[in-house]
């Protein structure tokens, strides 16, 4: 996991960005002490959020569905920062596959908070390669981009991929906005795509949805440790998976009332 000093001054970076992009450069300066501190709180009231949204999560994975959804990821994928667990981007997802096929959908999230790739080799991957999922995203990376080692990122991705059913939707790293972190984002999104090219995987856009909205987002689209989306910006997230998760649902998984037709998956 990312050390707190790591994550503060990633913090502390993008958000003195956003002042002088405001036109408050100054003042962030002035009150670097003060707003440092008031990171570092808001950073530790959502860390308390953790187990609560590990658990809810894992309660809900005991409902039985008729289709199983089963995501790999980090604390994006557990929805940290949204007011609910669920109103994170794999909550929406949930519900859209509820809504598109009219069936019940069971969700085992196997995304761990502070997750690196090489973890999720480690942690979630023991777990998936015992399901039978019927749809199944990854959104993993993220979190490697702090101590960047790109041949550990390849070899980790590799065993992921190499792991996944032909139907699995992959994300690329989100925008990071910065510079710095940015260069190191455009080597590991062409690592993402060259190795899911290898396997036959589809990539979504996110990081293209994500730069699109603007620096300014990381006032209006992130929570308050200025590092994990909020409501909206988990709402920008779902957007970049769902065009391919429509489509492939369409080829793939029937509606319920489709089923129940005469002469379409069914007895005449």
């Amino acid at each position: 996991m990312i050390s707190l000093n790591q994550r503060l001054r990633s913090l502390v970076l993008t958000a003195g960005t956003v002042a002088a992009a405001a036109g408050i450069g100054a003042a962030a300066t002035f009150n670097y002490k003060k707003f440092r501190l008031r990171l570092a709180e808001n950073a530790a009231v959502l860390n308390e959020t953790l187990p609560i949204h590990s658990q809810w999560w894992r309660d809900h994975a005991k409902e039985k569905g008729e289709l199983l959804y089963v995501a790999i990821g980090d604390s994006a994928a557990q929805g940290i920062g949204a007011s609910k667990p669920n109103r994170g981007y794999v909550g929406i997802l949930a519900d859209h596959i509820r809504l598109s096929t009219e069936r019940t959908v069971r969700v085992i999230n196997l995304s761990v908070s502070g997750a690196t790739v090489h973890l999720a080799v480690r942690d979630q991957l023991p777990r998936f390669v015992k399901l039978d999922p019927d749809v199944v995203t990854i959104a993993i990376g993220a979190n490697d981009i702090a101590l960047w080692d790109a041949t550990l990122f390849e070899t980790g991705i590799r065993q992921i991929f190499s792991a996944l059913p032909a139907h699995a939707i992959v994300a690329d790293l989100p925008c990071f906005h910065l510079p710095h972190n940015e260069r190191k984002v455009a080597v590991a999104n062409g690592i993402l795509r060259g190795v899911a090219a290898e396997f036959g995987l589809s990539v979504v856009p996110l990081h293209t949805t994500t730069k699109r909205q603007g620096l300014r987002s990381v006032a209006t689209q992130f929570a308050n440790d200025f590092f994990h989306p909020n409501d909206r910006g988990y709402r920008v997230w779902a957007e970049a998976f769902l065009p391919e998760l429509s489509a492939d649902i369409a080829r793939r998984i029937p509606q319920a009332s489709a089923d129940a037709q005469p002469g379409v998956g069914g007895p005449g």
